[in-house]
């Protein structure tokens, strides 16, 4: 079994910073992909960044310049640095991750998610 656990959320003050962590852990093959998710309420999941296992970055355009992805390889873990929030940055947040698991053998990647954590930001 394949189990990503977030930590990091809560509630912060309009400008101010919080960082997200996301561990992959259990039967773990390789990892492609992974990446932070977001959902508000009454609106659909969407993408806020996502990184490479060698590195490459993407980000929705209303996080860039203000939330930073980064990984650690070595640990399976994912980060969501965070910036100047905003309001609107008021969201459950989900890890995801591409993942190719040992057991059950597979050839291609799975995705799986996190439980999600809310991050709320006040004005």
């Amino acid at each position: 079994q394949v189990q990503l656990v977030e930590s990091g959320g809560g509630l912060v003050q309009a400008g101010g910073s919080l960082r997200l962590s996301c561990a992959a852990s259990g039967s773990i093959f390789s990892i492609s992909d992974m990446g932070w998710y977001r959902q508000a309420p009454g609106k659909q999941r969407e993408l806020v960044a996502s990184i490479s296992s060698y590195g490459r970055t993407n980000y929705a355009d209303s996080v860039k310049g203000r939330f930073t992805i980064s990984n650690n390889n070595a640990k399976n873990t994912v980060y969501l640095q965070m910036n100047s929030l905003k309001p609107e940055d008021t969201a459950v947040y989900y890890c995801n991750a591409a993942i190719r698991p040992i057991y059950p053998p597979r050839a291609d990647f799975q995705t799986y998610w996190g439980q999600g954590t809310q991050i709320t930001v006040s004005s």
